[in-house]
């Protein structure tokens, strides 16, 4: 598993301070307290480059202070960011994109945050809701239907957009020549 270090963890700070500024820029959808915003994106691409461990912080800080500065925490959501994190941090670990980003890593990529989403909004968030706010059923999982719906989207695409992004700016060994 990839270490935290003094990089990871001033990654982790600067991906919790985008999630919070990403999470509070957001588009309400018909479900009530249900939006559509990028912070996932971001989260999905610093667990890829910084690990399981940077992501699930990422996710708890960044989720806590969007709720502390709005209405208050609401600790089965805050648990499902953290677990969104984890969970990709976990499927691509072993991904290296300082070696290039291809097909196949992408797709790895996408397949981890549509399985961490899938999870945590169709069933981390619903049944924390349950048994922490004894939140009626109805509601929860519409509302977790459409999280992970916007959240896969965006971070498929805007997730995707900026790893490929990242791996543009990577020189490749080999590349640099010394010059006489």
């Amino acid at each position: 598993m990839k270490k935290l270090s003094v990089k990871s963890v001033v990654a982790t700070g600067i991906g919790a301070a985008l999630f919070f500024v990403l999470g509070k820029i957001s588009i309400p959808t018909p479900v009530p307290n249900t939006y559509i915003s990028l912070q996932y994106a971001i989260q999905a691409v610093f667990t890829t480059l910084f690990g399981p461990i940077a992501g699930l912080l990422i996710g708890f800080i960044g989720h806590t202070l969007i709720d502390a500065t709005s209405y208050g925490p609401w600790w089965s959501w805050i648990i499902a960011s953290a677990f969104v994190g984890l969970v990709i941090g976990l499927i691509t670990w072993k991904m290296d994109i300082n070696e290039g980003l291809d097909g196949k890593k992408l797709l790895r990529f996408n397949i981890a945050q549509v399985i961490a989403h899938l999870l945590a909004w169709g069933l981390v968030a619903p049944v924390l809701d349950i048994l922490i706010y004894a939140e009626p059923v109805e509601k929860l999982f519409a509302q977790g239907l459409l999280a992970a719906v916007a959240n896969i989207l965006t971070t498929g695409v805007v997730g995707s957009l900026l790893l490929l992004a990242y791996a543009k700016t990577i020189v490749k060994k080999g590349s640099l020549k010394k010059e006489d």
